[in-house]
């Protein structure tokens, strides 16, 4: 699914399992760090559905690799 912007960006929606995949992260994992702070949190597509916005997550694992190379390098 992907959502348009004013701006014309594209944004894809991520469904949990594609989360799942995408991280490695279990479901319970996912939220845990979602109620933490250290994931993105999910957008409300209606009262029992959720998806995440694929370019938050991609910016996520994005920083978990700079913080992995910035210690290799330290």
């Amino acid at each position: 699914m992907r959502q348009t912007t004013s701006a014309n960006a594209v944004y894809g929606l991520l469904r949990l399992p594609q989360v799942q995949a995408s991280t490695g992260l279990s479901r319970s994992e996912i939220y845990r760090r979602v109620r933490s702070g250290d994931f993105p949190a999910p957008v409300k597509l209606g009262e029992r559905a959720s998806a995440w916005v694929e370019r938050e997550i991609v910016e996520w694992a994005a920083r978990r690799i700079a913080e992995r190379d910035a210690k290799a390098v330290a």
